[in-house]
């Protein structure tokens, strides 16, 4: 069984996935930049405090005005986790290191 553990808890940090829980941590502690990469209209709806909107269809464009320097430790995340999956591999193109998904996206926070 903690062999099962370990091998989950370490496909997720390869994967660079962060629950919620996590994502406070990185917040608090590391000053790491929120990104919500849902549209503008569900961004005004409701999102995560403290988060920047940039819809997934503008990240490539968006990214260096927000984040100058490439090792900023962003979060991503938008409904579900898919969009911020795809957002994290194009900003990873663009020379950015420490980029993480929220697990399960919005979603899973809310449904708690």
């Amino acid at each position: 069984m903690i062999k099962g553990l370990k091998k989950i808890f370490y496909r997720s940090i390869e994967n660079k996935e962060i629950s919620y829980k996590e994502l406070n941590e990185f917040i608090k502690n590391k000053g790491a930049l929120l990104i919500d990469v849902r549209s503008s209209q569900e961004y005004d709806e409701d999102h995560i405090n403290g988060a920047i909107n940039i819809p997934l269809y503008n990240i490539k464009k968006e990214i260096e005005k927000i984040a100058k320097d490439k090792n900023q430790i962003i979060i991503l995340y938008c409904a579900t986790g898919a969009r911020s999956k795809k957002a994290k591999t194009e900003i990873e193109k663009l020379g950015y290191e420490n980029v993480y998904n929220l697990k399960g996206g919005i979603d899973s926070i809310w449904t708690k």
